[in-house]
Order: structure tokens, then C-alpha cells, then sequence
């Protein structure tokens, strides 16, 4: 065992998707989990074994037995789906096995509830940039989940980009912010793309152009922790370029869309586990 390994008898790891596989392979690229204390679960059999070829693990199509003996429970289903899986597995799983879910909108009230006693559950809410460990998660402990349990989560969702822990209440919020922010940064990165091209750009160059002024700027925000406003002003130069096209945008309501854009996600995101459409 490697010495910044967790000390995991068996890692279950529940609806190996997209998301799930970015967690697995973060993981395992980590070297937090060995291969071998690895069974995760799928759909459909030919998934199953592809990854199981890929990364050496077990896989199948059974929960029950994924879980049987798991004392680390990674649950990265739809939130339509956790109800259900509880129900078929709570016979089965151990009543130490710690649970962490990145189901979105899933509490771990539900958690705790649906297993019936002091089920230690973490709640997180990672976004798809984690798929090339740049992603943000933003963790949150249940009531029977300990400081140990958190720091578990936290460890494993490093290996995917940057994590916060906080009050469970804030996680619509954060859902309708950060895990739904990447679909309007992308429709941004287009927009401003179009524009390029519209002035003649090649739309290559133009979208290349657009992602890594996105991404300097975001890394600036990080890196110096000054407000959003105040490095917009050092760009803003007086009778410049960059007010008149400032002044675009607050005409068109951006400012203004865009909150509106993670309010209406947020409140959605309650509904999320009510089994509605998406």
C-alpha cells in the first residue's frame, strides 16, 4: 500500500459512467485505492468489461455484490436512480461503510433515511471539468459523518481538481453555480468565438483564442484573489476599446442574464430527486 494510500479494505464504486470513471481514474491515478480493492458497477456488461480490462478492477453489472464487504461506497448515479439502489443494496452494505455521493440534489438526510440508522454520508458536488482534473467540488458532511470522513472525500476529489467543504444548505446553490457553470462558459466561449469570426477570424483560431483568454482570466482571479471587478478595470482603459464593449454587454443584460441563469439552476436542482424530467 502506497503511503498516501486510504486505508480502503474495498472500494464500491457505483455507476462508473462518465463521471464515475473520472473518479476512478483519478483514484486509482492518485494511487489512493489499489486496483485489486476496486469493484465497480455499470449498465451494461460490455462497460463492465472494458473497464475492468482498462483499469484492472472488477466491474460488473451487480450492486449487491459491489457493495458486499465495501467499507467506501462511491455512489455517482442520476438522482433518480439512488432511491432505488438503496432499496435493492441496504441488506447488503456494511453499517460502517462510509457513503459518499455525487448524485446531484441527493441530501444525505434521503441517504440516511433510506438506510435506517447512523449511515456515514458525504455529499459532493463535483462538475465535468473534473474529467481532466480541473474540475471544482464542493463537499459536504452528513450528521453522522465525522471530520476523518470528510478529509476521505476531500482527498479523493483533489485527485480531480480544486474542493471546498461546506453547510450542506448551500449545495443547490453550488449546484446551480459551479456543476451547471460549465454549459454557460461554454455557450460564452462560443459566443465570443462567433464574434471573432465574424470580424474575420478563422473560427479555429478565434475559439483557441476565446478558451485560453477564459482560462488566463479565471486563473488570474484564482492565483491573486483580487475581485472580478478590479482586474476588469485594469483592462478598461480610459476612452479604450474594452468599455465600449463592456457597455454591450451590460445592454444586452449578461450581468443580469446570468444570475438569472444560476438562480433558475438552482431551483431546479430541488426538484432534481423528485424523480421530474430534466
Amino acid at each position: 500500500m502506497a503511503p498516501h494510500s486510504l486505508r480502503v479494505k474495498k472500494l464500491a464504486l457505483i455507476g462508473a459512467g462518465k463521471l464515475g470513471e473520472a473518479l476512478l481514474s483519478g483514484v486509482l491515478g492518485s494511487q489512493l485505492v489499489s486496483p485489486e480493492r476496486v469493484h465497480a458497477t455499470v449498465a451494461h456488461q460490455p462497460r463492465a468489461n472494458a473497464l475492468a480490462e482498462k483499469y484492472k478492477i472488477q466491474a460488473g453489472t451487480d450492486n449487491l455484490r459491489a457493495v458486499k464487504g465495501a467499507d467506501l461506497v462511491l455512489i455517482a448515479l442520476k438522482p433518480q436512480q439512488v432511491k432505488a439502489f438503496l432499496e435493492e443494496t441496504q441488506k447488503a452494505l456494511s453499517r460502517d461503510a462510509l457513503l459518499i455521493s455525487a448524485a446531484a440534489s441527493v441530501t444525505t438526510a434521503l441517504i440516511e433515511g433510506a438506510l435506517g440508522h447512523k449511515a456515514r454520508v458525504v455529499r459532493a458536488m463535483p462538475n465535468t471539468p473534473c474529467l481532466i482534473r480541473q474540475g471544482m467540488t464542493a463537499i459536504a458532511r452528513g450528521r453522522f459523518a465525522t471530520d476523518a470522513d470528510a478529509k476521505i472525500a476531500e482527498r479523493i476529489f483533489s485527485s480531480m481538481g480544486r474542493v471546498v467543504i461546506v453547510d450542506e444548505k448551500h449545495m443547490d446553490a453550488i449546484t446551480g453555480l459551479s456543476a451547471s457553470g460549465p454549459a454557460y462558459v461554454y455557450t460564452i466561449i462560443e459566443s465570443l468565438a462567433e464574434g471573432g469570426v465574424k470580424m474575420g477570424l478563422p473560427r479555429e483560431l478565434s475559439t483557441e483564442l476565446t478558451a485560453q483568454t477564459l482560462l488566463g482570466a479565471s486563473a488570474l482571479v484564482l492565483q491573486t484573489g483580487e475581485h472580478p471587478a478590479k482586474l476588469k478595470d485594469v483592462v478598461t482603459t480610459p476612452a479604450g476599446c474594452t468599455i465600449d464593449g463592456l457597455l454591450e454587454l451590460e445592454e444586452g443584460g449578461l450581468r443580469v442574464t446570468l444570475i438569472k441563469a444560476v438562480v433558475r439552476a438552482a431551483q431546479r436542482a430541488r426538484q432534481l430527486v423528485e424523480g421530474q424530467n430534466t
